[in-house]
């Protein structure tokens, strides 16, 4: 499974909170979602974003609630990955749990730009920065998790193994 998009950078501590303010968390069709996400942390968020794009971000990207809403906002955006240099732990799993990839290098988010192309080798664990040419190593998912990703998330996985 390879992921190339253009990046949308954000900071540290990057919370639920932002992601998807309080007062939309009733939301669940996409495109409602999508109107709605980031919008307190980027207003210009929702008018941008392309279907493919990347978010890549600093530490504890998804601290905050356990809201499952969050990520679901994120993915409805479109966004195709999300590379940061850690997560909230209830983040990593809701985003797993949803098909949302998401990738821990501090040293490509160092080295990442907003507006850069990049893109993800999910079974090599690379990420290339296109804009400058750079490659940067992840710890990449076991197959069983990049099969839960590769089908949209562990309900669809689930599914395709009982049938």
């Amino acid at each position: 499974m390879e992921i190339k998009g253009k990046v949308f950078k954000y900071g540290d501590a990057v919370n639920t909170d932002v992601i998807l303010p309080g007062r939309w968390c009733h939301l669940y069709k996409p495109e409602d979602l999508k109107k709605h996400c980031l919008e307190d942390l980027d207003k210009d968020f929702a008018a941008n974003v392309e279907e493919g794009d990347i978010i890549a971000a600093g530490e504890n990207f998804g601290c905050g609630s356990s809201r499952e809403v969050a990520p679901l906002s994120i993915k409805s955006s479109g966004i195709s990955a999300i590379i940061a240099k850690s997560f909230a732990r209830i983040f990593y799993r809701n985003s797993i749990n949803i098909g949302l990839p998401i990738l821990e290098s501090p040293e490509a988010v160092e080295n990442i730009s907003a507006g850069n192309e990049v893109s993800v080798n999910m079974a090599e664990g690379t990420i290339t920065n296109h804009t400058t040419g750079k490659t940067f190593n992840f710890v990449p998912f076991p197959e069983f998790m990049r099969d839960i990703l590769a089908k949209g998330g562990i309900r669809d996985y689930i599914l395709a193994k009982v049938k």
